[in-house]
């Protein structure tokens, strides 16, 4: 089982630092052409950093492990609404608009609400999968159409142009998808030879994942760039329960063995998240 354990965690390893540069870059891509930094925040960034779900929730699909996709996504959607914007308020207190955090905050818990309206039957098929998506597209339409960044207009650093950026977003990326494979493989052996269910590793997963948010929106909010921290964070939890976990649904049906339990964590999910709101607001 060590064996099992020590690939485990290098998997995520590997996964969560090649996330990390690949959002590194693409954010260096966009601001390049002049993208707001609320904007990348909540699109660039927060798709980027969910990369990991995204790959886990394909991967772990295809192995059958749907109580592992689902789990990794409530763990990491539970991590960021409380440890990540916890650590940004320590690092920085968090000045965000009215506005903004009414109308992405309210996106986010409908993001939630539809993830648990679509496992109410204990799956997710394909169709539901594309329905998941197109809400995020929906999304990301009407945050574009709106410009609901454009009044955050600090100054970053870090341009890149496209030949710098893409070697670093094509290299992340890989590194995110043998790192995933790593990780799903050897943490469902690990939760078979100990008796844990595969829905708890999930959870655990989901804390892992959380890294690049914690890490990228804690970076931002010391330098002062708070339409990067609190876009990417408020941005990642729309994406991680519709986009991530319908993108896996669009290869392989997801089915969980316990919808109570998933009921139950996801539950709590959205009550942490309604009080965060509450604070921010």
């Amino acid at each position: 089982m060590l064996v099992e354990l020590a690939l485990f965690v290098f998997g995520l390893a590997l996964l969560v630092f090649g996330a990390d540069r690949a959002v590194t870059a693409a954010a260096g891509l966009a601001l390049f052409y002049g993208v707001s930094p609320f904007f990348v925040g909540v699109t660039v960034i927060s798709i980027g950093t969910s990369v990991p779900e995204m790959v886990t929730s394909i991967t772990g699909a295809s192995f059958g492990a749907g109580d592992l996709v689902v789990g990794n996504i409530v763990g990491s959607e539970t991590a960021q609404i409380t440890i990540a914007i916890a650590i940004v308020a320590f690092i920085a207190p968090i000045i965000a608009n009215r506005r903004n955090v009414l109308t992405y905050g309210s996106a986010m818990l409908l993001a939630m609400t539809v993830m648990l309206l679509a496992l109410e039957d204990g799956s997710i098929g394909r169709s539901e999968g594309v329905l998941m998506m197109l809400a995020y597209v929906q999304f990301v339409y009407i945050l574009y159409t709106n410009e609901g960044g454009a009044e955050i207009g600090e100054e970053i650093e870090g341009r890149l142009s496209p030949r710098e950026a893409l070697p670093w977003i094509i290299g992340g990326l890989m590194l995110v998808v043998v790192g995933s494979q790593i990780m799903v493989t050897n943490g469902m052996a690990v939760a078979r030879i100990v008796g844990v269910p595969e829905y708890t590793i999930g959870l655990l997963t989901g804390l892992g994942t959380t890294l690049p948010e914690i890490a990228i929106a804690g970076l931002a909010a010391t330098r002062g760039q708070q339409g990067i921290s609190v876009g990417s964070l408020l941005g990642s939890n729309v994406t991680d329960p519709v986009f991530s976990l319908g993108i896996g649904a669009l290869f392989f049906e997801i089915s969980v063995s316990n919808p109570e339990q998933v009921l139950l964590s996801a539950s709590y999910m959205v009550l942490v998240s309604v009080a965060v709101l509450a604070l921010m607001g």
